[in-house]
């Protein structure tokens, strides 16, 4: 018998076998669905039920209407300011001194000033860095104790001038002078 006569044979029983996967096949059990809820603050996180899983990560209560971190920043190009685009065209071309550019006799003037105002930019807009707080936080720390200090100070000035004129009595009068210790330094905080 050749092979082509063992071939209807061959082709019925895989048609036959086809048509019953079931029997082939074991059904595969059933996956709990899952279900991922955000709760902010002291939200409850909802119950889970008997064929869904319910998981749920808690986030500060400040986090609830603010955009997904994920999301924030993007480098992409459509999310570029239309300012900035159309300040990149007015700079096309253009060359000669304070350009900052290779074209032109002083082209590189201009690259220290994008320097400069690209570094008081960032200052300005650092959270971590503002000078003019830190200024004004000193100078009311120092302002609230000078009317002590400036109290103190008037207070051995006059201790001062009262001793002097008792020395001065006194050496008018013959008497021995005593000599008085110094007057302590005044104490700073």
């Amino acid at each position: 018998m050749t092979i082509f006569a063992r071939l209807p044979a061959a082709l019925a029983l895989g048609a036959a076998l086809l048509a019953v996967p079931g029997a082939a096949q074991a059904q595969p059990a059933a996956e709990p669905k899952v279900n991922m809820v955000i709760v902010y603050g002291n939200d409850k996180c909802p119950e889970s039920t008997g064929d869904e899983i319910v998981v749920c990560p808690r986030l500060n209560e400040s986090e609830r209407f603010r955009i997904p971190p994920n999301l924030r920043s993007s480098d992409s190009p459509q999310n570029e300011a239309w300012n900035n685009k159309v300040m990149a065209y007015e700079t096309v071309g253009r060359g000669g001194i304070m350009s900052c550019s290779p074209v032109g006799p002083g082209g590189s003037t201009g690259c220290t000033a994008q320097l400069i105002n690209a570094a008081y930019a960032e200052k300005k807009n650092n959270p971590d860095l503002k000078m003019s707080q830190l200024i004004a936080a000193e100078r009311a720390k120092r302002l609230s104790t000078i009317d002590e200090d400036a109290a103190e100070t008037q207070a051995r000035v006059e201790q001062a001038e009262k001793d002097y004129i008792a020395r001065e009595q006194a050496a008018q009068q013959g008497q021995p002078i005593a000599q008085e210790p110094p007057l302590p330094a005044p104490q700073r905080p």
